[in-house]
C-alpha cells in the first residue's frame, strides 16, 4: 500500500491519524517495559538470588542493545521508520511474556537482552517519528501528552497489579505474560489498521556526527549515565535495604505515574514558556539534591519513607527530559533527526554500558558513594545546560555560537 502523506492524513478518521499512532504507542511501550520493571527487582532477588554485582551485570546487559542503537541508521535503508517501531515493539511484548521462563542468571541475561533491543530500537525510531511528525511550536506541549499517556498505561497495570497480586496469589509468569500480549494487542492494531505514513523530510540513511550538536551529545551522555544509577539502584535499594514487596514497590511506582500524568502536560507548557535552558537548569538541581539525600540514606541511616519520598521526586524530574528533544528539535536540519537520534542513543548509553557493573561492585563496599557520583554527574549536567541559548536555532546552538565563525557545510 503506498504510503500516505502528512497533509493527506488530516482527512483520516481520528483512529487512522499520525498522532493516534504516536499515542498507541506511548501507551504500548511502558505496558511490557514498566510491569517488566516494576517486578524484576522481587523477581531476581526471590528466583535467582542476584546481589548488587548481579543485578548491575544484567543492567549493562541490559543497555548493550541501547550502545548499538546507531544500527537504526542500517536498518532504516532496508525497513521504515514506523515499520521498524512495530518490529521493536513486538520483539519487546515476546520477551516480556516469556521472562518468567527464565529464573536464572544466564536465562534472564538472555531474555533482557532480546527485550532490550526492542526497547532501543523502538525508542531510537519513535523519537525521530515524534520530531518529525510533530509541529515545532506545539511540540513541547504534544510531548507532555504522550508521556502523560505513557504514565495513564502504566497507571492501569500497576494498579492491577496493586489490587490482584496478593488478592490472587498472582505469579510473575501470568503478570508479565499478559503485561507483554497487551503489547502485541497494540501492535496488531497499529500494523492492520493504521496506514504508513510518508516523512516530510527524506531521512539522512548514513552515520551523522555534526560539530555544531556537540553539546545535544554532551548533555545525551550525561543523561545516560545519570539516569542508569537511578535505574539500576534505586528500586533495588528498596527492595534490598527496606525490604519492599512487590506490591508496595508497585504502590510507589503507582504514586509516580499519577504525578507524572498530572505534572507532564504541566511540565510540556513549561519548557514551552522557560525555554529549554531554564527547564533544564531547574532538573538538574533537583537531581542534585535528591541524589545527595539518596547518599544519605546509608550515610546517615535515613529511613525508608525518605527513600520513597526521593524515588517519585526524582522521576517527576526525569519528565524534564523533554527539554532536550525539544532543543535538539530547533537546531536540527530536518534530515538529520533520524540518524542522530541513533547516534545520540548510542552516546546515551556509552556509559550506561560499563557503570551498572563497575558500580555493582562499588555497591557491595558503599552504597551512598553511588549516589555521590550520581549527584556529580547532574553537577556537570547543570553546567552543560547553562550553556543552552535562550532562543536555540542552527547557527545558535550554544551561547559560544556568536563568538565563533559559521561552520562549513558538514
Amino acid at each position: 500500500m503506498k504510503p500516505v502523506s502528512l497533509s493527506a492524513a488530516r482527512d483520516l478518521p481520528i483512529w487512522r491519524r499520525p498522532v493516534t499512532l504516536l499515542f498507541l504507542m506511548a501507551i504500548a511501550m511502558p505496558l511490557s517495559f514498566a510491569t517488566w520493571s516494576a517486578l524484576l527487582n522481587n523477581f531476581v532477588i526471590e528466583a535467582a538470588q542476584f546481589d548488587g554485582a548481579d543485578i548491575g551485570w544484567l543492567h549493562t546487559v541490559r543497555e548493550i542493545p541501547g550502545f548499538f542503537a546507531v544500527g537504526v541508521i542500517a536498518v532504516i535503508l532496508f525497513v521504515r521508520e514506523q515499520t521498524l517501531a512495530m518490529i521493536s515493539l513486538a520483539l519487546l511484548g515476546v520477551a516480556t511474556a516469556i521472562t518468567a521462563q527464565f529464573p536464572s542468571m544466564g536465562g534472564l541475561l538472555f531474555v533482557t537482552l532480546i527485550s532490550s533491543f526492542g526497547f532501543h530500537y523502538y525508542e531510537t525510531v519513535n523519537q525521530s517519528l515524534q520530531l518529525q511528525w510533530l509541529p515545532k511550536d506545539r511540540a513541547p506541549q504534544m510531548l507532555g501528552l504522550l508521556i502523560a499517556a505513557g504514565s495513564a498505561a502504566t497507571l492501569v497495570a500497576y494498579v492491577a497489579i496493586v489490587m490482584t497480586w496478593r488478592t490472587f496469589d498472582l505469579s510473575y509468569n501470568f503478570v508479565y505474560m499478559i503485561s507483554g500480549g497487551l503489547t502485541l494487542l497494540i501492535v496488531a492494531y497499529c500494523v492492520l489498521v493504521i496506514p504508513n505514513f510518508d516523512s516530510p523530510h527524506p531521512q539522512v540513511t548514513k552515520f551523522v556526527l555534526r560539530r555544531r550538536y556537540w553539546l545535544y551529545y554532551a548533555l545525551q551522555f550525561m543523561s545516560g549515565a545519570r539516569r542508569q544509577i537511578f535505574v539500576v539502584f534505586a528500586g533495588f535499594m528498596m527492595v534490598e535495604r527496606f525490604g519492599y514487596s512487590v506490591d508496595e514497590i508497585t504502590k510507589l511506582m503507582l504514586v509516580t505515574l499519577v504525578a507524572n500524568m498530572v505534572l507532564a502536560p504541566v511540565l510540556g507548557h513549561v519548557v514551552h514558556r522557560f525555554g529549554e535552558r531554564n527547564a533544564m537548569a531547574f532538573e538538574y538541581v533537583g537531581l542534585v539534591t535528591v541524589f545527595a539525600l539518596y547518599g544519605g540514606i546509608y550515610w546517615f541511616g535515613w529511613g525508608a519513607m525518605l527513600g520513597a519520598v526521593l524515588y517519585v521526586t526524582n522521576n517527576i524530574f526525569f519528565a524534564l527530559a523533554l527539554a532536550l528533544k525539544t532543543y535538539f528539535q530547533k537546531i536540527a536540519d530536518p534530515g538529520d533527526i533520524a540518524p542522530t537520534a541513533a547516534v545520540a542513543f548510542t552516546i546515551n548509553h556509552i556509559a550506561a554500558v560499563f557503570l551498572p557493573a563497575v558500580l555493582g561492585y562499588l555497591w557491595l563496599k558503599s552504597p551512598g558513594a553511588v549516589f555521590a557520583i550520581a549527584a556529580g554527574m547532574a553537577l556537570v549536567s547543570l553546567v552543560l545546560a547553562l550553556m543552552i541559548p535562550r532562543h536555540p536555532e542552527p547557527g545558535n546552538e550554544t551561547v559560544f555560537s556568536r563568538y565563533m565563525p559559521a561552520a562549513p557545510a558538514e
